[in-house]
């Protein structure tokens, strides 16, 4: 009889554990059997594309970045690096939202400093004071700070118009989160780095032109880095679905409570079933898995605890483009909170990718929610979707009505990697290790983006099988 291993979670991090458990079991001939428990309905979490009317829809991450190698590394094992696409070469221009009008990042701004110099002093996104502000970054002393939150380290080394105008909507629209307390060591240490090896960011950005895709003619995120799947980002969820042809799959079912028996864990689910597994990873939400961590371990229950999640919705819209009066050459916008606006940002998938809307219709997800925008979740879903619709029309000028709108909520499904995030997660690591044949993957540790989660779970994983056998 073959031995058990259970995976808990049926998103992208649940289903690259187990192809991988499955890669080692047959590359090592291993006796073991997978196990997937998904409570939905369907796999991929919150990875869902639908094709309706001629728009390509994605409800989840539209996209994964490349200069993290496991998505790419995933997709040449499965057969798909032929389905991967990039961004449009043209118009990789983000906007922020200033006093109402959209202001255009200068080419070669990245995130939160210039590498072009020209471009950015032409720019009318920063005032003079605020320019020669930036421009003195190079000069600030080095604070060798092992960690601080985003805002604080920003300010303190690029002043506050670099903060308040690109760095707190670009960064914090990522993560959903409160820049004040966003850690920047867990989200963008390599400018942590740049500050401890150059001394400087904009140094430090300017000899490491090469190490992120540098493209003149863009501004504000690394779109040359971006990529998705000619058919959306379900592709890569229904090879992985099709590849997993040894592992039993329980859709609709929800493990409730874990127990460990001697070198077995035992699984119980909502379905009255029981399971016992020499193996157990658990890749649901970290503000899920401390529940059923708890008994086993209420200190790393406590922990777990410790990283707050906070909650979103996406809203897709589609318009003819013949009634959008103010059509930007851009992928997008972002709002600083400044504003006081519903949205956090507006991703223009059709201007992003090709193939995503007919031709003459224009595409928008909007994003709304998260730690600094929590009242709008309230509402019906009607009543956000008709708010949203009511400042795009305002920002890029529409008349009439959206051809088709949806919503989409997440809830809880952003971890906020708050400054001291790192330090928590290897405290929750080193319990996890005292724990034989239990391991723990997601988006809540070490990265939020597709690839983190990829990576995660292979870990995971590798981890789990050096351990059983």
């Amino acid at each position: 009889m073959k031995k058990k291993i259970i995976v808990i979670g049926g998103g992208i991090t649940g289903l690259s554990t187990a192809f991988r458990l499955q890669e080692l079991i047959n590359s090592k001939n291993l006796n073991y059997e997978i196990t997937i428990l998904e409570k939905s309905n369907r796999l991929g979490g919150v990875i869902s594309t639908s094709l309706e009317d001629g728009f390509l829809i994605e409800m989840g991450p539209d996209s994964f970045i490349t200069s993290k190698p496991w998505t790419i590394d995933l997709s040449k094992r499965l057969g798909l690096e032929n389905e991967i696409i990039s961004t449009n070469e043209k118009n990789r221009n983000t906007y922020v939202l200033i006093n109402g009008e959209l202001i255009k990042i200068p080419y070669g701004f990245f995130m939160i400093a210039p590498t072009n110099l020209i471009q950015f002093l032409k720019s009318p996104l920063f005032s003079w004071k605020g320019k020669i502000r930036i421009l003195m970054e190079p000069f600030i002393p080095k604070k060798n700070a092992e960690d601080e939150s985003v805002a604080s380290f920003i300010e303190r080394r690029l002043g506050k118009e670099a903060l308040l105008k690109a760095a707190d909507p670009l960064i914090s629209g990522i993560y959903t989160a409160d820049s004040k307390e966003l850690s920047i060591k867990s989200t963008f240490p390599q400018f942590l780095e740049y500050e401890k090896e150059y001394g400087s960011i904009i140094k430090g950005l300017k000899r490491s032109k090469n190490s992120y895709n540098y493209d003149p003619k863009a501004s504000g995120a690394r779109y040359g880095l971006f990529c998705t799947f000619k058919d959306g980002m379900k592709t890569i969820v229904d090879k992985l679905q099709d590849k997993l042809t040894e592992a039993d799959i329980n859709l609709l079912e929800s493990a409730v409570k874990i127990e460990k028996i001697g070198d077995k864990w035992e699984i119980f689910t909502d379905k009255q079933k029981q399971y016992v597994a020499e193996g157990l990873i658990i890749t649901s939400p970290s503000h899920t898995a401390l529940g059923l961590i708890h008994n086993i371990d209420p200190g790393l229950s406590d922990n777990l605890s410790a990283i707050e999640c906070a909650s979103s919705a996406v809203v897709i819209l589609g318009y003819n483009k013949k009634n959008v009066n103010n059509p930007i050459d851009g992928f997008g916008f972002v709002v600083p909170r400044s504003e006081k606006s519903n949205l956090i940002a507006c991703s223009i998938t059709s201007n992003k990718f090709n193939n995503r809307a007919p031709d003459g219709y224009i595409l928008l997800r909007c994003f709304v929610g998260g730690v600094l925008n929590k009242p709008i979740l309230n509402l019906e879903d009607k009543e956000i979707i008709s708010k949203v619709h009511q400042e795009i029309s305002n920002i890029l000028q529409i008349r009439g009505e959206a051809i088709f709108s949806k919503i989409s909520r997440y809830d809880k499904s952003m971890p906020q990697y708050n400054v001291g995030h790192y330090k928590l997660v290897l405290l929750i690591k080193s319990q996890i290790d005292k724990l034989n044949g239990l391991e723990i993957a997601g988006n809540a540790y070490d990265g939020v983006g597709i690839p983190d989660c990829i990576n995660s779970g292979e870990k995971a994983a590798e981890s789990l099988i050096t351990q059983l056998i």
